[in-house]
């Protein structure tokens, strides 16, 4: 595997926690909150993995805006990047994930290859900005109401992108 970290937004910590299986999962031992990312961080490492919970009406977690910011300004070519999101899909199934949609939107403009889109079945929800021809952007994730799906789910996805990182 190429040079590889994880990136994640947590305001309560299950995103975090999250982003530490994910690693342990792909045997990724560098796992930093998005308030550490930087241009050095992009330019040392091959393959992004980022992952937000979402919040309000889809939005992404609060800390991710300053990065998005230095996504969007860095040149992703030659990037590989995989998202994880967090939901809540049966409080909020018309913006479940929402908020990997944003970061979708951000790194495909920056030029970065996405791998890891997962289709929806098996998942409940109404509406979501990170599904892009039935299937989401990268691996939703709903701890709060299917928290028993998680570890299967993560480890379908980790199997399915490995081979591009």
């Amino acid at each position: 595997m190429k040079k590889t970290v994880i990136i994640y937004g947590s305001s309560t910590g299950t995103c975090e926690e999250l982003a530490g299986r994910i690693g342990a999962r792909l045997g990724v031992d560098d796992v930093i909150g998005v308030g550490d990312l930087d241009d050095s961080v992009i330019a040392s490492n091959d393959n992004l993995i980022l992952g937000t919970s979402t919040w309000g009406a889809g939005e992404m977690q609060d800390d991710w805006y300053d990065g998005v910011r230095t996504l969007r300004g860095a040149d992703l070519s030659g990037k590989t990047v995989a998202l994880f999101g967090c939901g809540d899909s049966e409080s909020y199934p018309d913006t479940f994930v929402g908020g990997m949609g944003e970061l979708y939107q951000a790194v495909v403009g920056a030029g970065a290859h996405v791998v890891g889109a997962v289709p929806v079945d098996g998942y409940t929800f109404d509406s979501s900005d990170a599904v892009v021809d039935g299937h989401f952007v990268g691996l939703a994730l709903d701890e709060v109401n299917e928290s028993d799906k998680t570890d299967a789910r993560i480890d379908a996805w980790a199997a399915a992108i490995t081979p591009s990182l």
